[in-house]
C-alpha cells in the first residue's frame, strides 16, 4: 500500500505539509507531478514560467531520487485528463491516500472536489493541506465575520495572528531507502524559453538567496526597494510562485533578523510584503470571480475601455515614447522579471493613460513573468486599475516621468534597457521631448496630462 504525494505548486522538500504527512503515515511513499501543457496555456503560463517549472521539477526529481522516493511524472493536457491519469496511477501503486497542498483558483478547487469524491468511491482518499500562505487562507475575518476587503485592518489582524502562532516549519525528510534512478522530465522544448535561466531553479539556490538577502540586503530594503537600478529587492518571488520556497520559511527568517538586531525598518517592510501576498490569496479564496477575469468592484465593469490596437502593441514592446515605461517592458520581455514599482507604473500607464482594459495587461504579464502567480498578479493589476480591493483611488495616477526622475534619477536603469537614448543627460533622459526628440526613438503615444483627466472623468461618470 502506498501514500502518494501529489506535488503541484510546492516544488520543495522542506516545509512541505503534504510530504511530511505522507511520510508520517508509515506506509510506502511515492511522489507524482502532472504535466498539463494545455491547462497551463489556458491559464496564460508563458514559455519562461513553464521553463522555470520544468527546471524546478528536474531538481525535485534528483532530490527525491537521493531519498529513495519514487517519482512519477504524468502528462495530461486538461484537469479532467489529469484526474484520470492520477486515478490510474493510484490503481497501479495501490494508493490508500493522496496528499496534496491546497490551490485556490476556481478550476483547481473544482478539480480537487471531483477527485476526492472519486477516490472515496474507490476506497481511498484525498487529503488537502493549507500551504501557500503564512496565515491559512480564509482564517482572518472582520468583527462582523466578513472577509477583509481592506489591507490595513487585515495586516493588523495578520500580525496579531502571527504573534499568537509561532512559525513551525515542517522538516526536510531524510532518506527513505536506497537512492533511485532519477526520473526523467519530458523536455517539452517547444513550450519553453531560455531567457529566464539567469534564475537558478533549485531548492538549495532558493535558500542561499534567502540567506543572502536577509544577511546583506534586508536592512536596506525599505530605502532601496523602489529604485530599479539598485539591487534592493529580494528576487525571491519566482521561488514563491512555484513553491520552491514557502511564505512561512521567508517569514521565519525575517523574524530571526528582527529578533537578533531589531531588524530595522527593512525587515518590517519586507514582512509587510509577505502579508500583501497572503491578502491577495485570501481575496481569491473568498472571491473566486477575480480569477475569472472579473473586477472586484462590480461597478467598474461598466467602464468603456479603449480597443487594444497599436497602443497596446507599443506598450508590450516598450515603444511608448515614455522611457521608464519602455525600459520596464523591455526588462520584462528580455529577462522574464520586472521590478515591483515598475509593475505599478506600467500597469497604471496602460489602464489609466492609455485606458486599455487592465485584463489585457494582466494576461500579458502572466505570459511573460517568471513569477507569474494569479493572486499577486491579479491583485496588483486591479490595484493599479482602481477596480480591485483596497485599490489606488481612481484619481491617483502615477506620472511615469515624475516616477522616473524620483526613482531612477541618473537614468541608469533607463540607459540599460533603452540604449537609443543613453546619450541624453539631465532631465532629457526621462523625457526626450525636452531635447527635441531623438531619432530612432518614438514620440510619446499619449499626452500624460490630458489622458489623466480623461481617465478620471471615466471613473467619475460611474457615480452619476
Amino acid at each position: 500500500m502506498t501514500q502518494l504525494v501529489w506535488f503541484r505548486n510546492d516544488l520543495r522538500l522542506a516545509d512541505n505539509p503534504a510530504l511530511t504527512r505522507a511520510l508520517a503515515a508509515g506506509e510506502k511513499v511515492a511522489g507524482c507531478f502532472i504535466l498539463a501543457p494545455g491547462q497551463w496555456q489556458d491559464h496564460d503560463w508563458g514559455p519562461v514560467r513553464i521553463d522555470l517549472v520544468l527546471r524546478s521539477l528536474e531538481s525535485l526529481a534528483e532530490s527525491l531520487a537521493e531519498l529513495g522516493i519514487p517519482f512519477h511524472v504524468l502528462k495530461a493536457d486538461t484537469f479532467t485528463d489529469g484526474n484520470e491519469a492520477l486515478l490510474s496511477l493510484c490503481g497501479q501503486l495501490q494508493v490508500t491516500t493522496v496528499h496534496a497542498n491546497e490551490e485556490y483558483s476556481v478550476n483547481e478547487r473544482k478539480r480537487d472536489r471531483l477527485l476526492k469524491k472519486t477516490l472515496q468511491h474507490n476506497g481511498s482518499d484525498l487529503l488537502i493541506y493549507r500551504d501557500q500562505t503564512v496565515v491559512p487562507a480564509g482564517t482572518l475575518r472582520t468583527g462582523s465575520g466578513d472577509p477583509y476587503a481592506v489591507f490595513t485592518p487585515y495586516s493588523r489582524q495578520w500580525r496579531h495572528w502571527v504573534e499568537q502562532h509561532p512559525i513551525q516549519l515542517y522538516p526536510a525528510p531524510g532518506a527513505q531507502g536506497k537512492p533511485l534512478a532519477v526520473t526523467a522530465i519530458p523536455a517539452l522544448t517547444h513550450l519553453r524559453a531560455d531567457h529566464g535561466h539567469w534564475f537558478v531553479a533549485t531548492e538549495d539556490a532558493a535558500h542561499e538567496a534567502l540567506d543572502a538577502f536577509t544577511r546583506e540586503q534586508m536592512q536596506h530594503y525599505k530605502e532601496k526597494r523602489d529604485f530599479p537600478a539598485e539591487p534592493g529587492t529580494s528576487l525571491l518571488s519566482p521561488y514563491l510562485a512555484v513553491g520552491i520556497l514557502s511564505g512561512r520559511q521567508c517569514l521565519q527568517q525575517a523574524q530571526q533578523v528582527v529578533a537578533a538586531n531589531g531588524g530595522g525598518d527593512g525587515a518590517h517592510t519586507w514582512i509587510t510584503e509577505l502579508c500583501w501576498r497572503d491578502f491577495y490569496i485570501d481575496i481569491l479564496y473568498h472571491h473566486p470571480r477575480v480569477g475569472r477575469h472579473r473586477a472586484y468592484k462590480p461597478d467598474t465593469e461598466a467602464l468603456t475601455w479603449k480597443p487594444k490596437g497599436d497602443a497596446f502593441t507599443a506598450w508590450c514592446e516598450g515603444r511608448t515614447g515614455i522611457p521608464l515605461v519602455d525600459a520596464a517592458m523591455r526588462q520584462l520581455n528580455q529577462t522574464g522579471w520586472m521590478h515591483n514599482r515598475l509593475r505599478m507604473v506600467t500597469a497604471m500607464f496602460l489602464s489609466k493613460n492609455l485606458f486599455i482594459d487592465w485584463r489585457a495587461g494582466e494576461q500579458y504579464f502572466m505570459e511573460k513573468l517568471l513569477d507569474g502567480y494569479l493572486p499577486s498578479n491579479n491583485g496588483g493589476w486591479q490595484w493599479s486599475a482602481s477596480t480591485g480591493t483596497d485599490s489606488a483611488p481612481y484619481f491617483r495616477i502615477f506620472n511615469p516621468v515624475t516616477q522616473s526622475e524620483r526613482f531612477d534619477p541618473q537614468g541608469t536603469f533607463i540607459r540599460r534597457y533603452v540604449p537609443e537614448i543613453a546619450h541624453l543627460t539631465g532631465k532629457a533622459i526621462h523625457d526626450p521631448s525636452r531635447a527635441g526628440g531623438v531619432a530612432g526613438y518614438p514620440s510619446p503615444i499619449v499626452g500624460l496630462k490630458e489622458s489623466r483627466k480623461q481617465a478620471i472623468a471615466q471613473f467619475q461618470a460611474l457615480k452619476n
